[in-house]
């Protein structure tokens, strides 16, 4: 039967695995808000009426309060890979490299930590004054981490180049050598691109670059576009 073939498809099951992991649902929610937020721009730069820009402006709020809840908590695991990138000389020997995870970490975990504090606030059950310097420390924080983040990154493809020169392609160890080089290249590429994209967030946030919300929107849309394509090969 051609329900039966649709239920018992493997993308169907992969589809399944993906939207259990709590990452896979907020890289999903992520997506329609960002989109949201640079249609809603769309629409007022080309006269769309307030009926036609509400539902865009309300799922822009409410995705973005439910991410804000699905990450409560996720401070703590950010605070334990920093300490992790710290001890860890054998997986992370280059000094630039480990630093700049540390730095990630952190500054991922600082962003979390004060996010986590305007959560009710966000939720209207306790009225805070604070709130809004809370937030704008997140972003101070969001930015540190993705700023360490490119760094490592660019400091990647900087090595793998060097890699790259001193291979024998000629040889067939050169040759598997090459290949590898260059699927490392495409991931560090990816998530330069992937990190670029969200500085414009906390940038634009704190008034350091003046991203309007269609820029803000659709480079929202990529990175997340870019976070669901990562998490679905994960669960594979």
């Amino acid at each position: 039967m051609v329900a039966d073939a649709v239920i018992y498809h493997p993308t169907v099951s992969h589809y399944l695995k993906f939207v259990a992991t709590t990452v896979g649902r907020d890289k999903l929610l992520r997506t329609l808000q960002y989109f949201s937020r640079f249609y809603a721009w769309y629409l007022l730069r080309t006269n769309g009426t307030p009926a036609e820009i509400a539902p865009y402006e309300a799922i822009k709020k409410q995705f973005g309060l439910a991410r804000k809840l699905l990450r409560f908590g996720k401070n703590v695991e950010h605070f334990k890979a920093a300490a992790l990138a710290a001890d860890s000389k054998a997986s992370l020997p280059d000094p630039v490299l480990r630093y700049a995870t540390v730095g990630r970490q952190l500054g991922y975990a600082g962003y979390l930590t004060m996010d986590a504090a305007t959560l009710a606030d966000a939720l209207g059950v306790k009225r805070w004054e604070g709130a809004k310097r809370a937030q704008r420390e997140a972003y101070r924080f969001w930015a540190l981490g993705l700023l360490c983040s490119v760094v490592a990154q660019m400091y990647t493809l900087y090595r793998l180049r060097e890699r790259e020169a001193k291979v024998d392609k000629k040889e067939g160890e050169g040759v598997v050598e090459s290949k590898r080089i260059a699927l490392e290249r495409s991931a560090s590429k990816l998530q330069l691109l992937s990190d670029l994209c969200d500085l414009t967030v906390p940038t634009s946030a704190l008034g350091w670059i003046g991203f309007d919300d269609g820029i803000v929107g659709l480079a929202g849309t990529v990175s997340s576009l870019i976070g669901v394509y990562n998490q679905w090969k994960k669960t594979a």
